[in-house]
């Protein structure tokens, strides 16, 4: 039986928007998609909605009649700050106002390792961690934790951050050996800050059962969350076709691997 009447996911055209697009569906009665890039035709129990996060108006109306919303939209990279303003910062803004105004009960967010990327590898931090952005990236996510914050604080939305590491079919290099999250694993964490009772505000670090891990979740543990994979298999192959990188470079110290090791962005551009 389906635990909502409505689900909405932003961000449903991108890599893992598309995965939950099909894995979230039993958890519904209705699937609400939402993005500003075209999407497959609606299925049955499904909606579509083209939308730009940073209109207000849009996103008021597509927040109504929600029951939950997973909020996978957005820039999901490093780019510049006005991109990232609107997208990341306004959009964002835009569905905690709707969820508010539109009594929408909670929020599970796509954050990112990356907004505690400059955290040293070796310290294995928890959700206690200070922000530590590497990137204009990064710095949204930091934001909208703490607009997470204080939407529930203050109004009683809950939010459950996902601070995600690399979540793609396979691990692609040595650092994704312990920030690897497999799409398996991505959905059943998102399903269970859905379903997980009394969540409030919730910092979840997003990670397969890697043996190498940078982050410690025990703040998380009443989630329920148990990751099933795990980047161990993918070792061998990896270390044999990628050279031992400096131990000195920023890139391998820091969290936030090439994040924190690059330069400014509009710089750069």
């Amino acid at each position: 039986m389906a635990r909502f009447e409505r689900l909405l996911i932003t961000g449903a055209a991108g890599r893992l928007g598309t995965v939950l697009r099909r894995e979230l569906a039993p958890l519904a009665a209705h699937l609400r998609l939402s993005d500003m890039a075209e999407m497959a035709p609606a299925g049955e129990r499904e909606e579509i909605v083209q939308c730009d996060l940073a209109d207000k108006d849009a996103v008021m109306e597509m927040t109504r009649d929600v029951d939950a919303v997973v909020h996978f939209g957005g820039v999901a990279l490093e780019g510049t700050f006005d991109a990232i303003l609107s997208g990341n910062i306004v959009g964002s803004y835009n569905i905690y106002e709707g969820c508010r105004k539109n009594g929408v009960a909670r929020i599970v967010y796509a954050s990112s390792n990356h907004a505690v990327g400059f955290h040293p590898r070796n310290a294995v931090i928890d959700a206690t961690a200070a922000h530590r952005p590497d990137s204009i990236y990064g710095l949204s996510k930091c934001f909208v934790e703490d607009l997470g914050r204080y939407y529930f604080d203050k109004f009683g939305v809950e939010t459950v951050a996902l601070r995600i590491g690399s979540s793609f079919p396979e691990p692609m290099d040595r650092r994704m050996l312990a920030t690897w999250l497999s799409f398996a694993d991505c959905a059943e964490l998102v399903r269970r800050s859905l379903i997980a009772s009394g969540v409030g505000f919730t910092v979840s670090y997003g990670s397969s059962a890697n043996k190498e891990q940078f982050w410690d979740n025990r703040h998380a543990a009443h989630l329920g969350y148990e990751p099933k994979d795990s980047a161990e298999g993918f070792r061998e192959k990896l270390e044999a076709e990628t050279p031992l990188p400096d131990p000195h470079d920023p890139a391998v110290v820091c969290v936030g691997g090439s994040f924190a090791a690059s330069g400014h962005f509009e710089d750069e551009t």
